[in-house]
């Protein structure tokens, strides 16, 4: 059952559209998850750029029932960017944007999840409770799971936008004791904004997207965690492409596998 209803953030001081999946089957309680950029996850004309996740129908196939809520992000200038973005950075196209990623996730954590918890059968412990996005909704995924790790224990982290504010991300966690059972999934593709390369696992060292991915779990895995890198090959920016990693993203996630 897909639900689509309005919700006002106090953090955020607006209304934000949800878009939530409820499994048809049993009568739970279930895990929750929770996604950025809800309005791109389920449906294609809802979505920015007339394709979606299709977690729907993900969802209707694979054999672990979980509710999954999507928090719509602002289309308005740069709002999208400010409420996905938790640290000010002053380089590039990040420069002068306020950093209101952590308002974001208090509205996440402190209002939305006891909404969700209170209204839907779930599991509430952290043990049963993820989060995910792509590109700045990637980076927050992150973000929560370092600074939010006693409500969030699994992060879908694809195409992060962790670039330069990776090295205060770094900090937070140097920082910060993570539980043992985190788990992170992060990936970036071949056609990212650098150009097209041949061998994924020599040439793509050299991007970005590789170096931060690879720093940011080498650190979970050192903290006792689990972490998993991918590398798709010929994937761009965009929801087509992260549709094709839920088979690897979700089981890696939430049953261990991949």
């Amino acid at each position: 059952m897909l639900i689509k209803q309005d919700f006002y953030f106090h953090a955020l001081g607006a209304h934000r559209p949800l878009h939530i999946r409820v499994p048809d089957e049993g009568e739970g309680p279930f895990p929750v998850m929770y996604f950025f950029d809800g309005h791109n996850l389920f449906r294609d004309e809802d979505a920015t750029y007339g394709k979606s996740w299709g977690l729907d129908a993900f969802c209707a196939r694979w054999d672990k029932p979980l509710i999954i809520v999507g928090m719509e992000c602002a289309h308005e200038g740069n709002l999208r960017i400010s409420e996905y973005l938790p640290y000010a950075s002053g380089y590039g196209w990040l420069r002068g944007i306020e950093a209101r990623g952590d308002q974001t996730m208090q509205a996440l954590i402190y209002e939305l999840k006891p909404y969700i918890d209170r209204s839907f059968p779930t599991i509430p412990f952290r043990e049963c409770t993820g989060i995910g996005g792509s590109s700045m909704g990637g980076l927050m995924a992150a973000y929560a799971l370092v600074r939010y790790n006693q409500w969030i224990s699994k992060a879908a982290c694809l195409s992060p936008s962790l670039g330069s504010v990776s090295g205060m991300l770094w900090h937070d966690m140097n920082q910060t004791t993570l539980s043992t059972d985190s788990r992170a999934y992060f990936s970036w593709g071949t056609q990212e904004g650098y150009g097209k390369i041949q061998n994924p696992w020599e040439e793509d060292k050299k991007s970005w997207l590789y170096k931060t991915c690879r720093t940011t779990a080498n650190k979970i895995i050192a903290a006792g965690g689990a972490a998993k890198l991918y590398c798709q090959i010929g994937g761009r920016h965009c929801e087509a492409d992260w549709e094709k990693q839920l088979d690897l993203c979700m089981p890696f996630l939430w049953q261990g596998r991949g």
